[in-house]
């Protein structure tokens, strides 16, 4: 399937230095947010968030919904090896090609990772971290234990995912399977075929735990107590190691808050952004 037809808004598009070129929506005007999506088959920005960035948007701040490199609309080169270096290198070159010095970086689990390897590699750009379930915190090993990504690499290896497929993995995500709508797997399926063969298989994320203490930003976390995909005792990690941390624990929640708990997360984040 060709870009084009994917069953996604068009936005903008910034050339990095390293040849890829990042596809992005740029909603609101104020200070930034930039939104860093997870890892799972199919995700795009605008998949991940689309019932979030418009209250930020409402509420004065620039929303850039990034896609990462090999997911939505954005470059999937087949030769890239996808590692936590990889994406924060393609993330700083997108700031500098955006002319963003500074913004708020949002992510959810990979998206996370990313946000918190932005900020121990490049702390001047990052004013402010909001991060659901990060990754980044485990061994690789822990995190392929869980249940969701045991699932999620097993549907994956057996071939081209289609709605079905779609819906056994991310039913995990949630602890509430029935907010899955048919619009969000038709979304995730059609990128999911996009996707390049060495995707999951060269992702590796180092286990940043000890380099917590680093971070000088404020931080503002999520963490769902039924989350099948990173291991929620990875909250009393920020708050024993990064000295301006806050986290909200929820029940009755899997990998995926800002779905899950719409409201509850946009009011939160907003104050955050608003107050500190």
């Amino acid at each position: 399937m060709d870009h084009q037809d994917l069953p996604l808004p068009v936005g903008q598009y910034a050339q990095l230095e390293n040849g890829l070129t990042l596809h992005y929506l740029d909603v609101g005007e104020g200070p930034v947010v930039l939104w860093l999506h997870g890892s799972g088959p199919g995700a795009s920005g605008f998949s991940n968030f689309k019932t979030n960035y418009p209250l930020f948007a409402e509420a004065g701040y620039r929303n850039i919904v990034l896609d990462l490199p090999g997911f939505g609309r954005s470059s999937k080169p087949e030769d890239a090896h996808y590692n936590l270096e990889f994406f924060v290198e393609c993330l700083n070159q997108f700031l500098q090609a955006t002319g963003i010095e500074r913004c708020t970086l949002l992510g959810n689990s990979l998206g996370g990772a990313i946000a918190l390897g932005q900020a121990l590699a490049h702390p001047s750009t990052v004013e402010r971290l909001v991060l659901m379930a990060p990754g980044g915190v485990e061994e690789r090993e822990t995190y392929f234990q869980m249940e969701g990504i045991v699932r999620m690499v097993e549907v994956y290896g057996q071939g081209p995912m289609g709605v079905e497929e779609m819906r056994q993995v991310m039913q995990l995500q949630l602890f509430d399977a029935s907010q899955l709508d048919d619009e969000l797997l038709k979304e995730r399926a059609a990128v999911a075929v996009t996707q390049p063969a060495n995707l999951f298989s060269t992702m590796m994320v180092p286990n940043m735990t000890e380099r917590l203490g680093e971070l000088t930003c404020p931080i503002l976390g999520f963490w769902g107590n039924n989350d099948r995909f990173n291991p929620v005792e990875g909250v009393f990690k920020f708050l024993d190691k990064a000295p301006h941390a806050r986290f909200l624990m929820l029940n009755r929640c899997g990998h995926w808050v800002q779905v899950e708990h719409t409201d509850l997360f946009n009011r939160t984040c907003i104050d955050f952004l608003q107050h500190g």
